[in-house]
C-alpha cells in the first residue's frame, strides 16, 4: 500500500510538471502578445527607453533632468515628417514585413570587408526595442526584440508602426517624438515641421545625445541633405501614401 501511494504522489509530481511544461510557455506567449495588441490602440504613456533614461538620471545625481514626451496622432504630424524618418531609417519600410533582409545582406558584406560597422535594423525593430526592451547588445536581446517585431508587423498596420516611431524616437537627451522635439528646437508643434526641419531630427537619430538638432555640426548638416534629396527621390510623402496614407488625409487601409 505505502508503495502504491507513493506512486501516485510521484504520478501527481509528473502531472503537475507537465502542466507546467505546457502551461509556461503559454502564459510567456501571452504576457508579450497582449500588451503588443493593446498597443494597437492605447497610446503608450511611455517606454522602456524613456524609462531607462530616467532612472539612468536619477541614479546619476542629475535633479535638473527633464524627460520631454508628449504624444501626438498621425494627423498631427507633418507629412514631411515620416518620409524623412523613412528616407532616413528603413527605406524598404513599405515593402517588408519586419526585417529588410537586403539591408542585412548588405551591412554583412560591409563589415566583412572591414569598413565601418553598420546595422540593418527597420523602424518595426527599432520600436521593439524602444516600447519594450534594454540598450545593451546581446544575443538575447536580439532574439527577444525579433520576436516583438514579428508581433507588431503582425498586429499593427504599417501606418501604427510609424505613428508609435514618431512618437517614440529619442531626438535630443531625454527629447522622446516628434511633438516634444518640434517644441524644443523649433518652437512650433510637429504639425508644422518643414522638409527642412523633419529632415534635420531625422539626421541625429543615429546619436541623439551626440549630435545636436539645435547646433548641428557638419555630419548633421550633410546628412539633413542627404535625408531631404533620399525622400525626394522617393516620391516625397506620396511614398507613403499606400501603406500608411500621409498625415492630414483618411487612414490607409490596414
Amino acid at each position: 500500500m505505502v508503495q502504491r501511494s507513493g506512486r501516485r504522489r510521484g504520478g501527481g509530481w509528473r502531472r503537475w510538471a507537465g502542466r507546467l511544461a505546457w502551461g509556461l510557455p503559454l502564459l510567456a506567449l501571452l504576457a508579450s502578445v497582449l500588451p503588443v495588441l493593446l498597443l494597437r490602440w492605447v497610446d503608450p504613456p511611455t517606454s522602456a527607453f524613456m524609462l531607462a533614461r530616467q532612472f539612468e538620471a536619477w541614479s546619476g545625481g542629475q535633479s535638473d533632468f527633464v524627460l520631454r514626451y508628449r504624444w501626438v496622432d498621425w494627423d498631427q504630424l507633418s507629412p514631411q515628417l515620416p518620409i524623412a524618418l523613412v528616407a532616413a531609417e528603413d527605406q524598404r519600410f513599405p515593402e517588408h514585413a519586419g526585417f529588410d533582409f537586403v539591408a542585412i545582406d548588405q551591412a554583412l558584406e560591409n563589415n566583412a570587408r572591414g569598413g565601418r560597422m553598420r546595422g540593418a535594423s527597420t523602424i518595426s525593430q527599432q520600436v521593439a526595442k524602444n516600447l519594450f526592451l534594454w540598450e545593451q547588445r546581446s544575443w538575447l536581446r536580439k532574439a527577444v526584440e525579433a520576436w516583438f517585431t514579428v508581433l507588431i508587423e503582425t498586429l499593427w498596420p504599417k501606418q501604427r508602426i510609424l505613428e508609435v516611431y514618431a512618437n517614440l524616437a529619442e531626438f535630443g537627451n531625454g527629447v522622446f517624438g516628434a511633438e516634444a522635439a518640434a517644441r524644443h528646437f523649433f518652437g512650433k508643434p510637429a504639425a508644422e515641421l518643414d522638409a527642412t526641419e523633419s529632415a534635420r531630427l531625422a539626421a541625429v537619430l543615429p546619436s541623439p545625445r551626440r549630435y545636436s538638432v539645435r547646433a548641428p555640426g557638419p555630419f548633421v548638416q550633410r546628412r539633413t541633405v542627404w535625408i531631404r534629396e533620399q525622400a525626394l527621390q522617393l516620391g516625397g510623402p506620396a511614398y507613403l501614401a499606400e501603406c500608411c496614407g500621409v498625415p492630414g488625409s483618411p487612414p490607409a487601409k490596414d
